[in-house]
């Protein structure tokens, strides 16, 4: 039995993906890889440094969620402040468009890492600890995703960054 388009248009699983469709699931994919990359920059960067500090498992995440935040943050600012953009408003842009995929990345990344058995008391020169580092950020991709899908089709999110390259 053939289906109707509106058919299609519920259920995108069945046949062809409409274009519309395909565009905002690559930006979703990139913001969300976007995302993942000024994460795990500062996420790497504070629990390396909160390791080689000797400091408590605690203050660790403390450092390594601000860092998460901090590059995060730079990463999608420093376009912007090129673009002759102030601070001010690249800082309201970067916020919008990241503050709740960064949430839920260092949510789960850091749940991950403190679930493993060790990993987080692992050192940095173990597998362990990498293994679960990696396999932590891949978890916090997914479930960052769905969420970028549906901000970025209601012009919200990394939309809201995208709206200011293009001009």
């Amino acid at each position: 039995m053939a289906h109707s388009p509106a058919h299609h248009a519920h259920h995108p699983h069945h046949g062809p993906e409409n274009p519309a469709q395909g565009k905002l699931r690559r930006l979703a994919f990139q913001a969300t890889l976007h995302c993942m990359t000024g994460c795990a920059i500062g996420e790497i960067a504070g629990l390396v440094i909160g390791t080689a500090l000797g400091l408590g498992m605690w203050q660790t995440v403390a450092l390594a969620v601000t860092l998460a935040f901090l590059t995060g943050f730079a990463m999608t600012m420093v376009p912007l402040l090129r673009s002759g953009m102030a601070f001010g408003t690249a800082l309201g842009i970067a916020f919008a468009a990241d503050f709740v995929s960064v949430s839920i990345m260092e949510i789960v990344d850091n749940a991950v890492m403190m679930l493993v058995p060790g990993a987080m008391s692992a050192g940095l020169a173990s597998p362990l600890f990498w293994g679960t580092m990696v396999a932590a950020l891949a978890i916090a991709f997914v479930a960052a995703y769905p969420v970028n899908l549906w901000l970025i089709a209601r012009g919200k999110g990394h939309a809201v960054v995208h709206a200011h390259h293009h001009h």
